[in-house]
């Protein structure tokens, strides 16, 4: 269930960005998780894990929200 949330709040996200994964926010969320030197990044199993953990942050921050 909760990767299913953060699979809806990657897409709400997307949706909002206009999916222009190279533009201001997703180089900026990009460069605010990982650094500028993508030779420092984590592996890319270690990025993906964490892109699912800040969308269901997004997503449980929703739901805060609403109440």
């Amino acid at each position: 269930m909760r990767l299913l949330r953060a699979v809806i709040a990657l897409v709400r996200l997307g949706f909002a960005t206009r999916f222009r994964l190279g533009g201001a926010y997703w180089s900026w969320r990009r460069e605010t998780a990982f650094g500028c030197d993508a030779a420092r990044w984590p592996s890319a199993a270690q990025r993906r894990r964490a892109m699912i953990e800040y969308a269901e942050w997004v997503a449980s921050m929703r739901t805060l929200i609403k109440r």
